[in-house]
């Protein structure tokens, strides 16, 4: 049962340090950003992703692993519907994550090293959609750990 506290601690800063930060990005700094030059404005998005998708990566290990830990700790067949589905967003959630990881941070990356504002925007505007997608699917998970939703 000890082992529990942990898992509750590590799933709850991970989604913390996740959603939060997603939050931020896509509520305030997003629109505080749009009004800076393209070149400006797509070279602090290169600067805070790259530290803030390090952080996702802790913050995914530590969601999913305590996650299944406590789903296993309580066992599949008794654990509530709820975190079954809980089990379901956060898999998507991270499987967005990866697309965004492996896909679109890359094309940022290179279009701003390349100094191609325009791919660059196309870029960041996918990553901004998946990362709003990803984002509701937080409040949802969130909605079905503390409301208890069921399907």
């Amino acid at each position: 049962m000890r082992l529990h506290y942990l898992y509750l601690f590590l799933h709850i800063a991970g989604v913390v340090v996740w959603v939060g930060g997603m939050a931020f990005a896509y509520l305030c700094l997003r629109p505080a950003v749009g009004a800076l030059a393209p070149q400006d404005r797509l070279g602090l998005w290169v600067a805070v992703l790259g530290r803030f998708f390090r952080l996702v990566w802790l913050a995914v290990l530590a969601v999913v692993g305590s996650g299944f830990g406590m789903l296993l700790e309580v066992g599949m067949d008794r654990a509530p519907p709820a975190w079954h589905g809980m089990a379901l967003t956060g898999l998507v959630m991270a499987a967005v994550f990866l697309h965004i990881w492996f896909v679109a941070w890359p094309r940022l990356q290179q279009a701003v090293e390349a100094r191609d504002w325009a791919r660059g925007a196309a870029a960041l505007d996918l990553i901004r959609r998946r990362v709003g997608f990803n984002l509701v699917l937080g409040f949802l998970t969130i909605a079905l750990a503390t409301l208890g939703l069921g399907f």
